[in-house]
C-alpha cells in the first residue's frame, strides 16, 4: 500500500507555472507507474500526465502537451508535475495516483492523493 500527499498549489496568474509534487509513503514506490489528474468545479476528473515505473516513459493529455512535463524521483518517493504558461482553464484541484501501469484511465490507480488546489487568474 502507498499513502500519497500533493502540495505546491495556489494562485499563479494567467502565463505563469507552478511545480506541483506529490510524497509518497512506503518502500515500493518504485513499482508503481504514476499519474496526475486534475478535477475542475462541475467537471469530470481527467488525465493530465503520467509516468512509467522507472520514469523512461511519460504521456500527456493533448491539451497540456508543451507546457506540462511530469517526473520523479524514486530514491526521493517523489512525482513532480511542472505546470508552465499556465491558462484559466489549467485551474483545477491536481491529484496524484499510483496504479501498476502508466494510463490515462482513472479505473487503472489503485491508490489517490487528497488534492492539492491550483487557480489561475487570467
Amino acid at each position: 500500500q502507498v499513502q500519497l500527499e500533493e502540495s505546491g498549489g495556489g494562485l499563479v496568474q494567467a502565463g505563469g507555472s507552478l511545480r506541483l509534487s506529490c510524497a509518497a509513503s512506503g518502500r515500493t514506490f518504485s513499482t508503481y507507474a504514476m499519474g496526475w489528474f486534475r478535477q475542475a468545479p462541475g467537471k469530470e476528473r481527467e488525465f493530465v500526465a503520467a509516468i512509467s515505473r522507472s520514469g523512461g516513459v511519460s504521456y500527456y493529455a493533448d491539451s497540456v502537451k508543451g507546457r506540462f512535463t511530469i517526473s520523479r524521483d524514486n530514491g526521493m518517493n517523489m512525482v513532480y508535475l511542472q505546470t508552465n504558461s499556465l491558462k484559466p482553464e489549467d485551474a483545477a484541484v491536481y491529484y496524484c495516483a499510483a496504479g501498476s501501469i502508466a494510463s490515462q484511465g482513472t479505473s487503472r490507480y489503485d491508490y489517490w492523493g487528497q488534492g492539492t488546489q491550483v487557480t489561475v487568474s487570467s
